[in-house]
């Protein structure tokens, strides 16, 4: 080219993608480098059970393509949960299902709506398809259905709730969510993200099931990055009603799911006995630490009660979550620190084993005492 404005131009992103913020993981390294103990991003701390292991070290043919509708997979959680494979879609992780469910049902001119504290995810999904992203208020940090009903208008087209809640951990039970699902027009998508649903205590159960397989507007998500231990293979699943389900597979990759994480996602799900222990192990090492931190109270610390594998720390006395964040990171853990959702007086912390929980309460006991 030898124009002048022909040789400058270039192509032009779409300005609400110009205008996201990249996803930003939670760190496994101190600012000198140091590799620390990574409780921020949430994964089990017991691995993946031993036949997901088996799984994973016995792959046919790395040069085939896998099952591109991971049939397998599907049928096998079908049966688990009485639910017809064909209502039930594979994704690399949920956050490819949420996605999809999304881009599906929004665009520009369109809203999304959370609660305040949420997934990091959510601003992201309606952000990449143009729409608008819409904050329900909070009730001291946890989900209220009466402020996201409240916060629905003509405008909204899909409704997020993460329940259990990331980054609160609290919960909101069958009759709450069969309200907030009540109170929305027939045309508004409810998408419930059960990423952290086996932590809850044996016996509860939020209904998101029985709504996905009784009503076209709702859709279910799980993943098996969280009490199956399978964060490293990219693995999740949806089930809603037909026409979901046919957007969603309208819009996944295809091959989205790999052979390996096929494989072993069938293996985890064949080995339930794994994930119970690791939610006992995880309900005795939470509770403990959640009493350690209430026996801080003195000093500002509250821990929100906790349904999920990471309890959410509140400061709010002398001891600020900058000044905890680095004791922390001195003593070799790396937590979440959430001043990007609006908490900067927060400290996400995953739950590791008893030992480390120990360990972190003892850190954070010392830096109140120093702060004091």
């Amino acid at each position: 080219m030898t124009d002048t404005a022909d040789s400058a131009a270039r192509p032009t992103m779409k300005p609400w993608i110009e205008a996201i913020h990249a996803y930003v993981p939670g760190k496994s390294k101190g600012s000198d480098g140091r590799e620390l103990v990574k409780l921020s991003a949430n994964e089990n701390p017991h691995g993946c059970s031993l036949l997901a292991q088996e799984a994973l070290a016995d792959i046919a043919n790395p040069a085939l393509y896998p099952d591109p509708d991971s049939t397998a997979l599907r049928e096998a959680l079908g049966a688990a949960h009485g639910i017809d494979p064909s209502r039930i879609v594979c994704g690399a992780g949920s956050g490819e299902l949420l996605h999809g469910a999304v881009q599906a049902y929004a665009g520009p001119g369109d809203e999304v709506v959370c609660a305040r504290y949420s997934f990091s995810l959510y601003p992201l999904l309606a952000a990449k398809v143009g729409a608008s992203i819409v904050y329900a208020d909070d009730d001291d940090h946890a989900p209220s259905v009466d402020a996201l009903l409240a916060a629905v208008t003509d405008k909204t087209r899909v409704v997020l709730l993460d329940n259990p809640n990331n980054p609160v951990g609290t919960w909101l039970d069958r009759d709450e969510v069969a309200r907030l699902h009540d109170g929305l027009p027939r045309d508004v998508l409810l998408v419930i993200d059960h990423a952290y649903v086996e932590y809850l205590a044996p016996g509860l159960d939020d209904g998101g099931m029985e709504l996905a397989a009784q009503h076209d507007n709702v859709l279910v998500t799980r993943t098996f990055s969280k009490a199956f231990g399978l964060a490293g293979e990219r693995i999740g699943w949806a089930t809603g009603a037909p026409e979901i389900i046919g957007a969603l597979n309208r819009l996944r990759g295809a091959f989205n799911v790999t052979a390996a994480g096929q494989r072993a996602a069938l293996a985890a799900v064949r080995d339930m006995a794994f994930v119970r222990k690791s939610c006992e192990e995880n309900l005795a090492a939470r509770d403990a630490f959640e009493r350690q931190i209430a026996a801080l109270g003195n000093h500002g610390l509250r821990a929100k009660p906790s349904e999920a594998n990471f309890v959410l720390v509140l400061f709010e006395g002398a001891l600020s979550a900058d000044a905890a964040l680095e004791a922390l990171a001195e003593g070799g853990y790396a937590v979440r620190h959430l001043p990007s959702q609006g908490l900067p007086h927060a400290l996400r912390i995953t739950i590791g084993t008893r030992e480390q929980m120990g360990e972190i309460a003892a850190i954070l006991a010392n830096a109140c005492e120093a702060a004091a």
